[in-house]
């Protein structure tokens, strides 16, 4: 790694307050102006900045945040429940355990007839938005159906609907570096019996 270990970490966290506070809305732009702030000639990588982000969002949330991950979960399982069928995993900050103000749950399904997806998530939620989005990876583009809603307590839910196709795809997480495999049902039940507040970030 380049640079000085102590400016790394210094970056790192004016990097995350940056985007905890909503000077800026991702990652790159974040890192660039905080290592000009701090007169660097080098960016931490996401992880380091992901870290910093988890620590003030406990320092500034403290336990209610805990509370509310666990109630995220809860609502998470009860919408994963109703699509079971179709075998949802529960991925983002909520199966990280690294929510913050502004977290959604994120659950992805892989099913070819997103409108059999968006009746049962009807059930589950107020739905305010569904729609085609196309993105590129790595100069590839990508199509999925994404549906917006909110639970009954106001917890905010983007369910995303990808083909049968990509199920067997690994898809690398571009903040933590590692794969995206997020919960199962199964796994989701288990963890709240166990340790509800597990924590998914690698070492």
């Amino acid at each position: 790694m380049d640079g000085n270990p102590g400016l790394r970490s210094r970056i790192a966290r004016e990097a995350a307050v940056l985007l905890y506070f909503g000077a800026e809305k991702e990652y790159r732009p974040a890192k660039k102006k905080a290592a000009e702030a701090l007169r660097a000639n080098f960016v931490p990588t996401n992880l380091e900045v992901a870290v910093e982000l988890d620590k003030i969002a406990g320092e500034n949330e403290g336990t209610a945040r805990t509370e509310r991950l666990i109630q995220m979960r809860k609502e998470a399982l009860r919408i994963m429940n109703l699509l079971r069928t179709y075998h949802p995993v529960l991925i983002g900050s909520v199966w990280r355990g690294t929510i913050r103000r502004g977290s959604d749950i994120d659950i992805a399904v892989y099913h070819d007839a997103p409108g059999e997806i968006l009746c049962l998530a009807k059930r589950a939620c107020k739905i305010s938005n569904a729609e085609w989005v196309t993105v590129t990876k790595k100069g590839k583009p990508q199509t999925a159906y994404h549906i917006h809603g909110n639970t009954s307590n106001d917890e905010k839910v983007e369910i995303v609907v990808r083909s049968t196709e990509e199920a067997g795809h690994k898809r690398k997480c571009e903040i933590f570096g590692d794969d995206l495999r997020g919960l199962t049902l199964r796994e989701l039940e288990q963890i709240l019996d166990e340790n509800p507040v597990q924590k998914f970030i690698p070492l």
